[in-house]
């Protein structure tokens, strides 16, 4: 019982140090809306400063205590200003990205300087025994626990009874806001940066008596305080207190039972951080002020005369180097496929994973153990490392099913870490006797010598020729029905929902294939030698690879040779050494300004640039007009025009329809009936219900209860894409078009519908078909057939309108919702859309529910109206039924002018 309390109380000491960090991280949140990923290097770079200065120097510990804390704060301003805000219309993945950057920045220096060797500091605080209820413990960690309460309550009483901490809550609830009641955003964030950047270097340096001085030690101390942080919400001091003690108990309890010689203890963050994000199941809360702009895409066309010469000369420029030259081929192309794994999960699905080189581990632990345990030869225990981490990346992706963008970084960096702390760093698990890991032995391939050690030549090319395999595979699922719906859940997942494509499978996909990715990658670094040595595959070097994937262009397939160039140990650090002897060992630190760089000048990366030259020297050399989306004939487009498609007659019942948000009920037992062919208009005033019916009708809200039928079917408790693949469709008020895409592939990922095998097919063969006919006549009906090509952004607001109602249209709907399809545009293209949707009805058979504040449109455009007032049906009936409903009209007086009805 006392080795529990005193263990208890051990791990006391060790929470207030994590809450102390976390309160660092929740500042810098509430201050700028950044989450700091540097947070924990920035606390290092102020522990080494007093180290320095206190050691080497002979400064007095505490003169060098208040330098090594100012050094934090001083970097934590230079970060926001040089930083972040340069970034502050960027992108949530730029934003996180210049963090990182400034992370690999200061590691890379700390490094160089320092090492990575663990060094014993001694600490100023009281260390004598003390005995508390029959446990004996040392001082300091009572006095760590009471600065971390003092710490948390001067804080509370900073942000609630302040001017400062009132003007940081304002400028987080609403920066616009409060910039026009008189307070700086940017002052603001520049304040709480250098205070919770000051808290990161105070907390290191009384952090390292406990735990000792290195890089790796503090920069990982970060998932401990994130932790910490998200149990506080990122914005309560004392949770986060509450949090960080008892993630720092649970670790000293399970430190006492020996098992973090499996890593279960320095897994416990992790657990927290998964508990917390998935119960939650929501992102945190960013700055709205923000232009989220995603990176540029590529195409994912492959030129194969070019691509067959660059194959060649790389096989030739192979077989004529050295050693030494064919080593840093293989490092670069390995690096390459790493990133290449980013381009999928990041670049194309838009989630945002730190977990590329736990699943490459993952990869070689299970490729060298089929070769050590099974003696299966290379070939094939590399496809079974490569099919085994496929599964192993699904569980990776279970998180992003309800979490996503800044969220989702944090917790696949902790289930790297966890991998990584309990499999990789297990002497049991990840070593053979004798070796310093798996031990597999020199490899052949196809009963030919391809050993890293004997044939490092050979080795290379084999290398080469599969990562351009995986790159051919990668342009194939860009231009296929999977990639369009990738791009389409990174654009908006509301959206792809809505078309009916499913969120959740392609996340998982994408998941899948880039694990994959990742573990050819693994296995490749760890047979290069006779042994499978996993500290080549350290959790926190994801981070690295997601800022050279960006470098690079993280939507590009040529991105991730240009990232790589700027990896230690690879082609271009060879280069650095041929120009200036010993810039190698800069490499690290020369990627992170690089980073800096790249994402101030130019967020889309190297690829991009690239891409336009290429194309600019096609078209001098071969100067035809470009070619406009080769959908069908132009004689077989006049046939399919000819005919409008009827829709399935299938129509929509809705009975007692409720949507509740906490006591508020937004839509009270709303029941109606849209008919095939029959146009329904659903009015109101502001604030009526109007959208929240719309969105309980097609799925988007859990919040609702009663029946929705569609035909013969009960379609209450489908997904949203199952009812969209059921014939409900819909637009939204917002439009939430693709954005990434051109007309056509808005169109597209509409109506494409994979079938059984399409994801598997699609990895070898894209699936290319003409547009439908129905879509065709759609392309025709809303005057878009010259726009096919463009991108989305270039179309003016009114074209984007129909561009949203075509887009639902050629999901092929029974049902078509609109949301204020009219909703800023002239009263010439009102009166326009509305025969649109009259023809919609007449023609093709549509039903369709119409909700629009445009009373003059519905009444001249609807078979029957709905009339809602406070999330009640207070009138249902014909156009002029519902002009001289005496209700309607006392409803309206106070939104409208009274003769609008009348």
């Amino acid at each position: 019982m006392d080795d529990i309390l005193r263990f208890a109380l051990l791990g006391l000491g060790l929470g207030a140090l994590y809450a102390l960090t976390a309160h660092g991280i929740v500042l810098v949140y509430r201050g700028s809306g950044v989450l700091n990923f540097a947070h924990g290097a920035i606390g290092m770079a102020g522990a080494y400063v007093q180290w320095e200065l206190a050691v080497r120097h002979g400064v007095p510990y505490w003169p060098a205590v208040a330098c090594g804390v100012l050094s934090s704060a001083l970097l934590g301003v230079l970060t926001h200003l040089l930083v972040l805000r340069p970034l502050r219309r960027a992108s949530s993945l730029a934003r996180l990205v210049g963090t990182l950057a400034v992370f690999i920045a200061l590691t890379a220096i700390a490094v160089k300087r320092y090492g990575d060797s663990l060094q014993l500091v001694p600490g100023k605080l009281p260390t004598r025994l003390l005995t508390i209820a029959g446990a004996t413990v040392t001082e300091d960690r009572v006095w760590l626990l009471a600065i971390a309460v003092v710490v948390t309550a001067l804080l509370h009483l900073l942000y609630k009874r302040t001017l400062f901490g009132l003007g940081t809550t304002a400028v987080a609830e609403n920066e616009g806001a409060a910039a026009s009641l008189g307070w700086s955003p940017d002052l603001i964030a520049t304040g709480n940066w250098a205070l919770g950047s000051a808290l990161a270097g105070l907390t290191g340096i009384l952090i390292v008596p406990v735990i000792g001085l290195s890089v790796t030690g503090l920069t990982t101390l970060l998932l401990s305080a994130l932790a910490a942080a998200l149990v506080g919400r990122f914005s309560s001091f004392p949770v986060t207190l509450a949090g960080g003690l008892v993630i720092g108990v649970v670790q000293s309890e399970l430190t006492r039972f020996g098992s973090d010689v499996t890593g279960l203890a320095s897994s416990v963050p992790f657990l927290f951080i998964a508990l917390v994000l998935v119960a939650r199941g929501r992102a945190l809360p960013l700055r709205g002020t923000f232009l989220d702009r995603l990176p540029a895409l590529g195409t994912g066309r492959v030129r194969p005369v070019p691509l067959a010469l660059a194959v060649v000369a790389g096989l030739l420029l192979v077989s004529l180097s050295t050693p030494l030259w064919a080593d840093a081929i293989t490092t670069t192309l390995v690096m390459s496929l790493i990133i290449l794994s980013i381009v999928v999960v990041t670049g194309y699905a838009g989630q945002v994973s730190l977990a590329a080189y736990a699943l490459a581990g993952a990869g070689a632990f299970i490729a060298g153990h089929a070769a050590a345990d099974w003696g299966w030869p290379f070939e094939l225990a590399l496809l079974a490392g490569v099919l085994g981490t496929v599964p192993i990346g699904l569980l990776f992706a279970l998180p992003a099913v309800r979490t996503r963008g800044v969220n989702l970084a944090i917790i696949t960096l902790g289930l790297g870490t966890t991998l990584e702390a309990m499999v990789f760093r297990n002497t049991d698990l990840a070593t053979t006797p004798g070796s310093d890991g798996i031990a597999v032995g020199k490899q052949t391939l196809f009963g030919i010598g391809i050993s890293g050690v004997d044939h490092p030549q050979r080795y290379a090319a084999v290398v080469l020729v599969l990562f351009v395999a995986a790159t051919l595979v990668v342009a194939n699922v860009r231009r296929s029905r999977t990639g369009r719906r990738l791009i389409a859940v990174r654009a908006n997942e509301r959206a792809a929902a809505a078309l009916g494509i499913d969120v959740r499978a392609a996340k998982l996909y994408a998941f899948g294939l880039s694990a994959a990715i990742a573990a050819l990658a693994g296995v490749l670094t760890g047979f290069r030698s006779i042994s499978v040595v996993f500290s080549d595959f350290a959790s926190f070097e994801s981070i690295t690879a997601l800022g050279l994937a960006v470098i690079g262009g993280v939507g590009f397939l040529v991105g991730p040779l240009f990232g790589a160039t700027f990896a230690a140990g690879t082609v271009g650090a060879r280069f650095g050494d041929l120009v200036l002897p010993g810039l190698s060992e800069w490499m690290p630190l020369i990627g992170g300004i690089i980073l800096v760089l790249t994402l101030v000048g130019n967020q889309d990366g190297i690829g991009k640039g690239f891409g336009r030259q290429a194309a600019g020297a096609r078209r001098r050399l071969s100067p035809r007009p470009p070619r406009r989306g080769a959908i069908v004939p132009e004689t077989a487009r006049e046939e399919a025009v000819d005919t409008v498609p009827r829709a399935a007659p299938l129509p929509l019942r809705v009975r007692d329809l409720t949507v509740r948000y906490g006591g508020v009920v937004a839509v009270d037992g709303l029941s109606l009936d849209v008919e095939p062919g029959g146009v329904v208009g659903l009015i109101g005033p502001n604030g009526a219900g109007k959208t929240s019916a719309i969105d309980a009708v097609t799925g988007f809200t859990k919040a609702a209860s009663g029946t929705v039928r569609l035909g013969d079917r009960d379609a209450t408790r489908l997904a949203v894409h199952r009812r969209a693949a059921a014939g409900l469709s819909r637009s939204f008020q917002s439009l939430e078009l693709f954005e990434d895409m051109t007309v056509l592939d808005n169109l597209y990922a509409a109506c494409d519908r994979p079938g059984r095998w399409t994801f598997l097919t699609d990895l070898v063969r894209p699936g290319s078909r003409p547009l439908p006919a129905h879509v065709l006549v759609a392309v025709r009906e809303f005057g878009l057939q010259d726009s096919l090509d463009r991108p989305v952004g270039d179309l003016s607001y009114g074209e984007r309108r129909l561009l949203a109602i075509a887009r639902a249209v050629a999901a092929s709907p029974s049902v078509l919702l609109l949301d204020e399809p009219a909703a800023g545009l002239s009263d010439d293209e009102t009166r326009e859309l509305a025969q649109l949707v009259r023809r919609l009805a007449e023609d093709w058979g549509m039903g369709v529910l119409l909700v629009e504040h445009d009373v003059d449109m519905v009444m001249s455009v609807c078979d029957r109206v709905v009339v809602l007032d406070f999330g009640r049906r207070i009138c249902a009936g014909t156009p002029e039924e519902v002009r001289r409903d005496p209700a309607v009209r006392a409803a309206y007086l106070g939104d409208m002018e009274p003769e609008t009805l009348a």
